[in-house]
């Protein structure tokens, strides 16, 4: 004889399971670390804030598309720019362009990451930078669409300073590449709990 099901107790069984997913999935912050020629790199992504840029960066992280790509285009007092062009200089076969999610309210403050694109607001691919200051020209207003600010640096911002310290100016059509290019060996997700006193972006 079959025993009658006790459909109060599988609610409750399932009502529990959704309510540990949430708190498990709040607890933890998703990260990218980034290995580089100079050191390693980690940020934090902010998928609430930008989640179809988020998605598309994942998908070239866990594709391992980053991995060799270079940081071609340094501007001290600006942006620390790569995610595109191989070791050679040449450029990496991308996804198609994605939607412009720069009115999330987050602003290109020292430490952010934004998505490069061309003048076409949706055109962002692969690249992205690092702003190493406000640039609060890219931050987007009535007269500007902006970019997309999606992670911040939480560890190795020396590492992107030591970037920038690279010396520059010797391949003529690369003039912001550093001399010895400067490759992420390696880009992988990393999952770490929360901290409530970190800072978050405004």
């Amino acid at each position: 004889m079959k025993r009658p099901l006790n459909v109060k107790a599988a609610l409750s069984t399932i009502t529990a399971l959704l309510i540990f997913c949430f708190i498990s999935s709040s607890a933890f912050s998703q990260q990218v670390a980034m290995r580089t020629d100079l050191g390693n790199i980690v940020i934090e992504l902010y998928p609430k804030k930008a989640p179809v840029t988020v998605s598309n960066f994942l998908k070239y992280v866990d594709s391992g598309f980053y991995n060799g790509t270079i940081f071609h285009r340094v501007i001290p007092g600006f942006v620390v720019q790569g995610g595109g062009l191989r070791f050679d200089f040449g450029r990496k076969e991308t996804r198609d362009p994605i939607i412009n999610e720069s009115n999330n309210g987050l602003l290109n403050l020292r430490g952010t990451l934004s998505m490069a694109r061309f003048s076409d607001p949706n055109s962002a691919t692969s690249q992205f930078f690092i702003n190493l200051k406000h640039n609060t020209h890219l931050d987007p207003n009535q007269y500007n669409p902006g970019y997309t600010v999606f992670a911040r640096v939480v560890s190795g911002m020396e590492i992107v300073e030591k970037i920038v310290a690279e010396p520059r100016g010797l391949y003529r059509k690369h003039p912001d590449a550093p001399n010895a290019p400067v490759r992420i060996l390696a880009a992988k997700r990393v999952s770490t709990q929360n901290d409530s006193t970190t800072k978050k972006p405004n």
